[in-house]
């Protein structure tokens, strides 16, 4: 007799696709998978090789949290076609999965930055840094937009890009260099929203990749100016040139009970003047 013929125990078979044999016996129970052969002296189940790929379809939507009932359809309709319509269907709900997991990652890996650099931040310092190109989305504001305006818009935005929760991005404000030159240092133009995974990028906002002026205000914004003013002089000894807009956001609203305690990241692109 070939080997592929030769009948399995329940045990054995069970143990060849890493599962419980009580698993199989309820698989038999609900008429999903049973087996080729059972005992009629003992009442043994037995299986044989060939019975392999079906059961291991079977587990493998299970994995896919394919539901008893969507199998049992599936093994009543078994063919080609009724098998790559479901498997379609997995593979984009698993995309889908993959996508928000990679955001989830992306998210937590910046509230991770952000605590490294509140553990390690000389709050008086103003360095360079180097930063990648990203996509923002950006509300248009001005000194005579309420806050509960600016709350209803940022809410119109987060559900047009479908973001789930407020944590899955970055929130932050802008003001354009040219203000700040001008020091209207409270002449903010616009809000962002920083959205981990975008499938949509046209029409955002892309804030440049590279240099970087970046410092910290501690406190409410009744001071900032005098921070800003500390920046621009710093890029005045320094021989830097401001560029852009002035991406402001707090770094620290998750671990603070006041507000005298909330610390603003500043980033402004630079570029060395030409002497």
């Amino acid at each position: 007799m070939n080997k592929k013929e030769k009948l399995l125990t329940i045990g054995q078979f069970a143990a060849m696709h890493g599962i419980n044999k009580k698993t199989l016996m309820w698989y038999d129970e609900i008429g999903l998978f049973k087996p080729a052969v059972i005992n009629p002296q003992n009442g043994y189940r037995c299986y044989n090789y060939h019975q392999s790929p079906i059961l291991e379809t079977i587990l493998l939507l299970r994995e896919l949290d394919v539901s008893i009932a969507e199998i049992q359809h599936f093994m009543k309709n078994r063919s080609a076609f009724n098998l790559k319509c479901l498997l379609d269907e997995k593979i984009a709900d698993l995309d889908r999965d993959i996508i928000h997991l990679q955001a989830i990652r992306k998210t937590l890996y910046n509230h991770h930055q952000n605590m490294v650099t509140l553990l390690t931040m000389d709050l008086s310092k103003i360095s360079i840094v180097e930063k990648e190109e990203c996509y923002l989305i950006t509300i248009d504001i001005d000194k005579d937009i309420s806050f509960e305006k600016e709350v209803e818009m940022i809410t119109a935005q987060t559900a047009k890009y479908q973001l789930g929760r407020l944590h899955d991005a970055s929130y932050g404000s802008m003001i354009s260099v040219s203000s700040l030159l001008k020091n209207k240092f409270d002449d903010y133009c616009k809000l962002f929203i920083e959205i981990p995974s975008l499938p949509q990028k046209n029409g955002l906002h892309i804030q440049p990749g590279g240099q970087y002026l970046r410092a910290f205000h501690k406190g409410d914004w009744n001071k900032i100016s005098l921070r800003y003013k500390e920046i621009l002089h710093y890029a005045k000894q320094h021989n830097l040139v401001l560029s852009g807009f002035s991406y402001e956001k707090g770094i620290n609203e998750n671990v603070i009970d006041q507000m005298e305690d909330y610390i603003t990241q500043i980033e402004i692109p630079i570029h060395f003047a030409l002497v």
